[in-house]
């Protein structure tokens, strides 16, 4: 983009917003009836009222929460040297949201005046455990970026599944959670107004060694500038407007990602000028997309959230500035497999062991005295209503670890994953597609719109991929890109808040309970005839993670076999997320314990992963049942808080 283009879209942008602004403001009052200062609501009509303390403040809300977003972004993107820094991307806005949704769902009482420090708290910890991880490689722009993005979807995920389990919050929090910017009077604002410039006199302080940081660690450093503490300095500050704006209007995806590419694009490169006109970038920015929702709103008669409609700007942003992230080389440890075998008898072991661990879960229960295991007629008794979800769980995580033992190989991304990639919320928009073009879906319907939407979320991120010729971890960047988009889809239609809510709701939290004796006998077929396919293709896994020279030398329809590959991943992706949702991150786990265990062959590694996925998924349904007697917790969110904390841990020991 140009200079003179940017400027021409940055005046076209600003003309569209004021005329949105203008056409709503003039919907409830002509120009010569609007109320004058100072604002007295005792002489004002319902309609002055309305723009005095609805439309107005909404606007003044919007301007300088994306001012704040945009600040933060600025100012994190510089201190990284990473241009795809900012607080969504770095789990800062995840993490407070987070805590809010905790907070209000089991303290509510504590959100009385300390909405802003629970918020804080939570922003605080996220961003913490990122540094953390990312401190390890010195800050790496892509490392950074990853943890950031995983932490954050780990968040989400857990925020979703904990409004399911309080159904009377259900609609507050997911409005809130989406970013709603509707006012009732000017308190918001004027927050907000306060923080935004108590972190403008900051920044500024900040300048001198922030311009520094260009310079690299050593030559700041050899300037005087302590790293340490403007590090510290910086993300305080940009932590502190991301939790602002996350405790007063909700989750804002990518406007910090996106305010500092707009200013970049027309021309500036000084970095005290990025940092002082990215607020200006980032106000324009959500001003607009809050513009763009009323008037869509008006015309629809839906209620859109402000801030899940700006990750459909901050999906594709992403990946348009992936090819400038530095490139960095995935060095995964794995020396101490490198030589191993696998002996058969240890697979024969490990699959004899599965149904031994299914039946000892089948007689395990929980009563109010504690756990025990049934008598033979009360295990008689309760069979029926057992083996369904517990086969249909197994089923699920078989099918997922062999969609990820298919991505890693075919990608050459030992992190990749359908939960990662995007997979799975492809099946969720394929989902929502399908309860909405057929009301009554059936399992049918939603099956074929769950594995379509992975698929097309698949073959783009591939397609992207082996266009752009990116490393692997910058390909974990796009999947999380695309995956922000189909985020972006799903809060929408959460936000609208009928039947289709409660749906998609409920499917983001994963459950095994709907699940029936022909539903789990179909998922089970079904991990047995994709395992048998990939079987049949192992040389494929083999060769294709070889460049696209070698597989052609070989023989190797690529074209074809890489189809084959996305479609039978595609297929597994949806028919498992019908059951335990979009993240539980099984697809992840199972072919890293199998490559860990020494399961290194493309066979031995897929027969592995499917016995071991299908035992996290099993466990994890024993886990959602009775950890919280006599209440039952959303399957997926158990896996994926056995999940959470296996994905640090994997991202924390990678050199």
């Amino acid at each position: 983009m140009t200079t003179r283009t940017a400027l021409i879209f940055f005046a076209a942008a600003t003309a569209l917003a004021v005329l949105l602004f203008l056409q709503q403001a003039l919907s409830f009052l002509p120009f010569a009836a609007w109320p004058s200062l100072p604002l007295a609501p005792d002489g004002m009509s319902t309609e002055q009222i309305i723009l005095a303390y609805g439309v107005f403040p909404r606007a003044a809300v919007a301007i300088l929460a994306g001012a704040a977003l945009g600040l933060a972004g600025a100012l994190l993107q510089r201190l990284l040297r990473n241009p795809i820094a900012d607080p969504s991307t770095l789990g800062v806005s995840a993490g407070a949201q987070l805590a809010i949704v905790a907070t209000t769902l089991f303290y509510p009482a504590v959100l009385d005046g300390y909405r802003a420090l629970v918020a804080l708290a939570g922003a605080g910890g996220a961003t913490a455990l990122v540094f953390l991880l990312g401190w390890r490689r010195s800050f790496d722009p892509v490392t950074m970026v990853v943890s950031g993005l995983l932490v954050g979807i780990t968040c989400g995920a857990l925020s979703a599944a904990m409004t399911l389990s309080q159904g009377e919050y259900l609609m507050s929090l997911v409005t809130w959670n989406g970013g709603a910017l509707g006012q009732q009077d000017w308190s918001v604002a004027s927050t907000l107004s306060l923080e935004l410039l108590a972190g403008l006199a900051a920044s500024i302080l900040l300048l001198r060694p922030l311009a520094l940081f260009g310079l690299g660690d050593s030559g700041a450093k050899s300037l005087g500038v302590g790293l340490v503490g403007i590090r510290v300095a910086v993300a305080v500050i940009a932590v502190g407007l991301a939790a602002g704006v996350a405790a007063s209007v909700g989750l804002v995806s990518f406007v910090g990602l996106a305010a500092p590419a707009l200013v970049r694009g027309l021309g500036v490169r000084k970095p005290h000028a990025i940092i002082l006109l990215s607020p200006v970038a980032g106000g324009l920015l959500l001003w607009l997309c809050d513009g763009l929702v009323q008037f869509l709103g008006s015309s629809t008669s839906e209620t859109f959230p402000t801030g899940a409609m700006t990750a459909l700007i901050g999906g594709p942003l992403l990946l348009w500035l992936l090819p400038k992230v530095k490139p960095v080389e995935l060095h995964e440890e794995r020396a101490h497999v490198a030589g191993a075998r696998a002996p058969r008898r240890w697979l024969i072991l490990l699959l004899a062991f599965l149904p031994a661990i299914a039946l000892v879960v089948l007689f395990l229960a929980r009563t109010p005295a504690g756990f025990t295991l049934l008598s033979t007629q009360d295990f008689a008794d309760l069979l029926p209503m057992r083996w369904p979800r517990l086969l249909a769980s197994a089923a699920a995580g078989s099918l997922l670890a062999i969609a990820g033992t298919i991505l890693q190989r075919l990608t050459g991304n030992p992190m990749a994953s359908p939960e990662v990639l995007g997979v799975s919320g492809g099946a969720g928009v394929g989902f929502a597609a399908a309860i909405t073009i057929v009301p009554a879906a059936g399992i049918a319907e939603l099956f074929a719109g769950a594995g379509i939407g992975s698929m097309i979320v698949m073959i783009i991120v591939v397609a992207f991929a082996s266009r752009r010729q990116l490393s692997p971890e910058r390909l974990l960047l796009a999947g999380i890109a695309v995956s922000s988009l189909t985020s972006a889809i799903l809060s929408a239609l959460l936000a609208i808040g009928d039947q289709r809510s409660w749906q998609i709701l409920s499917w983001l939290g994963g459950s095994s309970n709907t699940a029936t004796s022909a539903s789990s006998t179909v998922l089970a077929v079904l991990a047995l005839v994709s395992t048998g396919i990939v079987l049949f293709f192992t040389r494929w896994l083999t060769i294709l993670p070889l460049g696209s020279a070698v597989p052609v030398a070989l023989g190797v329809p690529v074209r074809s076999a890489r189809t084959t590959m996305i479609f039978v991943a595609g297929l597994a992706t949806g028919a498992a997320s019908l059951l335990v949702g979009p993240l539980s991150f099984v697809g992840l786990m199972g072919p890293h314990i199998a490559h860990r265990a020494g399961f290194i062959k493309p066979a031995h590694q897929l027969l592995a992963s499917s016995a071991i996925g299908a035992l996290l998924m099993i466990v994890a349904d024993l886990g959602a049942r009775t950890a919280t007697f006599p209440y039952e917790l959303p399957l997926g969110l158990f896996a994926a808080l056995a999940g959470a904390p296996y994905l640090v841990w994997l991202i924390a020991v990678r050199r």
